[in-house]
């Protein structure tokens, strides 16, 4: 079985010496029994590492063949004892024709051997001078007393887990071996290789691999030879990578004199999960797949590894790199603006209403609006920024919003609600000295009834301001701040909005504009408050977000495993304590999680009626499009998991 659905995988790079089977297999044994004792369950070695690669005319000695088997017969008997399954290259002679193998080895067995595909004889490659194709092999041959089959359409069953092989020059063609292998079933795929440097040759092949196993959603683990091979007329740097649907999870550092690796824990539950889902990966299968793989079991049990070697981020939506995340911010605030455009010019709409809180939301908004504006060529002063005052907001809020208003050029409109609202409790028998739900939610109604009025005035549009975080929550009025006639948040969670509203604070500074600048800084520095509650005697802010739903941080990393991936609440929670090792303790964990899939479900009822908004990530809550969920679906098994951590 796996280890909480994650297979620990190496690329394993052992020293070799060219023509010396015997010492390059106690060399691979060593480097096995290493690796068996840092939790790995599979490794890939070099292409025809037990031989050296660059063995040339060689390789067509008899002594050389036959000792390359007894060097085999070494590795397997030395590794009886050990849990984890290991792949080697070697030359293998049946029916008369030299192939290069891979070679599965399992619990002191031969599980099966694989031949290369395609064979390279162009510029410094000759390899058809040794080397026959195994295109259309499928024998059976007798090594050391095993009866194995000879394939390239063998698929490995390693607990539980489906492993697919390629060599070298197979990843390079049009179509590598591996496509047809992950769409027969293949979860990883094991590249041994022997692939000398060149100028630029490394960063095309680490796009090579991530390509690779992006298109076919699966892991790639890839090994290619390095110190010991000749350097007669090649040089070899000796290459460790593993990478998942797209992104490179480890490398080794190239050019080591000894034995190295690189060690990753592959998620295959994410793997199986977007094959099930991504129903077009299932379509093309079916059309390009034949039935003459076949699938070999291993005599293989997983040893438990109590932790994970991955790199969980803890802000999943928010790029890692400062260059990236600066592309990323103006990616986002693009497509906004682009939808928000477009929105404006077939409703011929000059005019936007947006309520500004001076909060992060609403900021946002304001921001993309502008730029909507700038785009179309419309006066700025066609926004109408409308700020509320109410019973709890703040100076400190107040005279943010209307800062920013003016320093973009929008039309500030200001309309207390406080009178309103007083005479709508009078109305309906409300004191107004309860401060509970009803309290809060008319003065959320009260601000959107006034936008959607002066939008009917203007000939314009209510802007929504509301973000993704908040949607899967539920924290938003229904029938208030809810509704909006387009909705151009609805796609940022609560965590990247904080680095759009930044990303726009550095361009005001750099621009020169120091005021509109410090006013967003200040704004990112405000606790996030609806400020429906009134403020202390200090005129500070009593009613914080965080503290009544949970940290946004935690609810976007829940949110994004449970959209993304579909994760359970059990492993979302073994995640959550890798990322936030640090910062949170597993019960805090867990409250927010139960809390998080509490509201998620109660709240669907507010995301089956959402307005219209553009979708910017892979994670979106459109009722129309990317989330569809019975507003009455049961959170009993969700939550039941969630007490049994």
């Amino acid at each position: 079985m796996l280890n909480d659905g994650f297979l620990r995988v190496a690329s394993a790079i052992p020293t070799v010496t060219v023509a010396d089977p015997q010492t390059n297999a106690r060399a691979i044994i060593s480097l096995a029994k290493d690796l068996e004792n840092q939790g790995v369950h599979v490794a890939v070695f070099p292409e025809m590492c037990i031989t050296g690669y660059t063995c040339g005319d060689l390789f067509h000695s008899r002594l050389l063949l036959d000792r390359a088997i007894d060097a085999l017969g070494l590795i397997i008997q030395e590794t009886r004892h050990l849990l984890i399954t290991i792949v080697v290259g070697m030359p293998i002679e049946a029916d008369g024709t030299l192939y290069n193998c891979a070679a599965i080895i399992s619990r002191g067995a031969l599980a099966g051997l694989v031949p290369k595909t395609y064979i390279p004889n162009y510029n410094e490659f000759y390899e058809k001078r040794w080397w026959s194709s195994g295109h259309d092999v499928d024998s059976h041959v007798n090594i050391l007393g095993h009866d194995v089959k000879l394939s390239n359409h063998q698929i490995f069953d390693v607990a539980g887990v489906k492993m697919g092989i390629e060599i070298c020059e197979d990843l390079w063609t049009p179509i590598p071996p591996s496509t047809y292998t992950a769409m027969a079933g293949a979860e990883v795929i094991l590249n041994l290789s022997a692939s000398d440097a060149l100028i630029g040759k490394y960063k095309y092949l680490m796009s090579l691999i991530a390509q690779q196993s992006a298109r076919c959603i699966c892991g790639y683990v890839y090994a290619s030879a390095g110190y010991g091979e000749s350097s007669t007329d090649l040089v070899f740097d000796g290459i460790a990578m593993a990478a998942c649907n797209g992104k490179i999870l480890a490398a080794n550092k190239r050019w080591q004199s000894g034995p190295q690796s690189a060690i990753a824990d592959i998620d295959i539950e994410a793997l199986r999960r977007d094959r099930m889902h991504i129903g077009s990966f299932n379509d093309c299968a079916r059309a390009n797949t034949t039935d003459k793989y076949t699938i070999v079991p291993t005599a293989h049990n997983i040893h438990p590894n109590n932790d994970l070697l991955l790199e969980v981020c803890p802000t999943p939506f928010v790029p890692p790199v400062d260059e990236q995340l600066k592309q990323r911010c103006e990616e986002i605030i693009n497509i906004q603006a682009a939808g928000l455009a477009k929105r404006l010019d077939v409703t011929h709409s000059s005019h936007l209403v947006v309520g500004i809180s001076g909060g992060l939301d609403s900021t946002l908004a304001l921001l993309v609006a502008v730029r909507a504006m700038d785009r179309l060529g419309l006066d700025r002063r066609g926004i109408i920024a409308v700020t509320m005052p109410g019973f709890g907001t703040t100076d400190r809020t107040y005279t943010n919003a209307c800062t920013l208003v003016s320093e973009l050029g929008a039309t500030l409109r200001e309309i207390p609600i406080a009178t309103a609202v007083n005479q709508h409790f009078k109305d309906i028998g409300h004191d107004p000295q309860i401060h509970d739900v009803t309290y809060e939610n008319s003065q959320a109604r009260e601000r959107t009834q006034i936008l959607m009025d002066l939008a009917n005035q203007v000939g314009g549009m209510v802007l929504g301001t509301g973000d993704l975080s908040e949607l899967a929550l539920g924290w938003a009025t229904y029938n208030g701040d809810h509704m909006s006639m387009y909705g151009v948040n609805s796609s940022v969670p609560k965590t990247l909005v904080r680095y759009l509203v930044k990303y726009d604070a550095d361009m005001a500074a750099r621009k020169g504009l120091a005021r509109l600048s410090a006013t967003l800084l200040d704004i990112l520095d405000t606790p996030v408050s609806p400020e429906l509650i009134p403020a202390d005697d200090k005129g500070n802010i009593t009613q914080i977000t965080e503290d009544l739903v949970g940290p946004y941080e935690l609810h976007d990393f829940f949110l994004y495993y449970t959209l993304r991936y579909g994760f359970s609440p059990r492993r979302i929670y073994r995640l959550a304590q890798k990322a936030f090792n640090n910062k949170y303790d597993n019960p805090t964990i867990i409250h927010w999680l139960k809390t998080f899939f509490r509201r998620f479900f109660n709240q669907q009822f507010k995301r089956s009626c959402l307005p219209d908004g553009p979708k910017i990530g892979s994670v979106c809550l459109s009722p129309r499009g990317d989330w569809r969920m019975p507003s009455d679906a049961s959170a009993a098994t969700w939550l039941a998991e969630c007490d049994s951590l």
